[in-house]
């Protein structure tokens, strides 16, 4: 598969199949993580990779109660060790670099037969109490991975290239 494979293919799945997810494929998805660029090569990133179906089940009321964020085989917390550095940009540099490795995942789950769905609706201090994080880590994203139910390729609606991009000038 190619990487515009992967991006074409890629979609937020919210159906699961009640089917766990193998650790070696959790593995690769944390590895492509690992190796995406920070600012700085920074680093900040941290993950708490939750298989357990009661911890994921627990997870669903501090995920604005989306019950699907306990079927899932998988949900990826995806966090942030960070001393709150600012890039020369004026932009906090820790949720921009989970950002990438969120979708450095996402794409390499495509390629592995698996959905992921990004969570940006739930409680910080929730998902925080649920999987023990301590007080100083930021919880940024929490990414539901698992077996699609219906793996047939929708449309993607988006905005034709020519709405979003300006050349050389705005």
């Amino acid at each position: 598969m190619t990487v515009e494979e992967a991006i074409e293919l890629r979609r937020s799945v919210r159906h699961y199949e009640d089917k766990p997810v193998e650790k070696e494929k959790i593995s690769a998805l944390l590895e492509a993580a690992r190796l995406a660029p920070s600012a700085s090569n920074r680093q900040e990133g941290r993950y708490v990779a939750v298989t357990d179906p009661d911890t994921r089940r627990s997870l669903v009321p501090a995920a604005a109660n989306q019950s699907f964020v306990g079927e899932g085989g998988c949900v990826i917390a995806c966090c942030a060790d960070t001393d709150g550095h600012v890039m020369r940009c004026g932009q906090l540099s820790y949720p921009i670099d989970v950002a990438i490795a969120i979708d450095h995942m996402t794409l390499r789950a495509v390629e592995l037969g698996l959905g992921t769905c990004w969570i940006g609706a739930f409680s910080e201090d929730g998902v925080r109490e649920v999987l023990g994080i301590p007080e100083e880590i930021r919880v940024v994203e929490l990414l539901v991975v698992g077996y699609p139910k219906d793996s047939s390729v929708k449309n993607k609606n988006r905005l034709d290239l020519e709405e979003i991009v300006h050349w050389d000038k705005w």
